[in-house]
């Protein structure tokens, strides 16, 4: 109960603090192509169950209709003012409606797309036990995922390889250590990262060592050494790796 009035509260609030700047961004969306600065993404919310996520459109019209997930950050479909919105996570800020009508909360694993989410083993399946979020420990460690992506061939696979495990270990840690308390800091520390991701990171790596989470996922969202594939939490190979068996 006390976790859905501070959805409510902070929402409310940052969609009135937030509307003029809104307004300014939906114009520019709007005047590069004259058509809706809107995207409803259809995602995977609590339960499996597939709702409308809002969002700023940063993409050429008709994207997602080319058949790849994920995005890196000289993929061809963002647009010029797109590029300014996804690097101050402005098109994130339209989802403060989805946390106010119930979809989505401020904090919680972030909503996936139904064909990532049908990859999913047992174990990341605990994500879809609660309501998805706007930002939680993974949003901050892999805020850079188009930079991660820039120069991959394929970029679903990449993501799959090499940042989807980390995220659904942090998002199951987050979900076993949720508290009102946790989610405040950690919207504090996403706030924080905006203007500085090291000292984000920083807070990120010590409440993890609070929490006591294995040293190879604190070491992973230090982000001081490059991502390897590895599997995903509940998998004994690597994804889109056949083990011979």
């Amino acid at each position: 109960m006390v976790k859905r009035l501070l959805d409510i509260a902070v929402s409310l609030f940052g969609l009135i603090v937030f509307s003029p700047i809104l307004v300014v961004v939906l114009l520019l969306i709007w005047k590069q192509d004259y058509h809706s600065p809107f995207y409803i993404a259809p995602r995977v919310g609590k339960g499996a169950k597939l709702f409308n996520m809002i969002k700023l459109r940063s993409m050429i019209v008709n994207a997602d209709k080319s058949g790849v997930d994920s995005t890196s950050a000289n993929d061809t479909r963002i647009t010029p003012v797109g590029h300014f919105i996804r690097r101050y996570k402005l098109d994130e800020v339209a989802q403060l409606w989805n946390v106010l009508i119930g979809d989505m909360s401020l904090v919680g694993p972030r909503p996936n797309v139904k064909s990532e989410t049908d990859l999913y083993t047992s174990e990341e399946k605990k994500l879809l036990d609660v309501k998805p979020g706007i930002t939680d420990f993974a949003s901050i460690v892999f805020s850079d995922e188009g930079d991660i992506l820039k120069n991959e061939t394929d970029p679903d696979l990449a993501y799959n390889q090499l940042i989807r495990p980390w995220k659904s270990r942090l998002g199951l840690i987050y979900i076993g250590h949720s508290s009102v308390f946790l989610d405040v800091k950690i919207i504090f520390y996403t706030l924080v990262s905006v203007l500085s991701k090291a000292i984000a990171l920083d807070w990120v790596v010590k409440q993890l060592l609070l929490i006591k989470v294995d040293a190879q996922l604190v070491q992973v969202s230090r982000r001081t050494e490059a991502l390897l594939p590895h599997p995903p939490p509940g998998a004994s190979n690597i994804v889109g790796i056949d083990n011979g068996c």
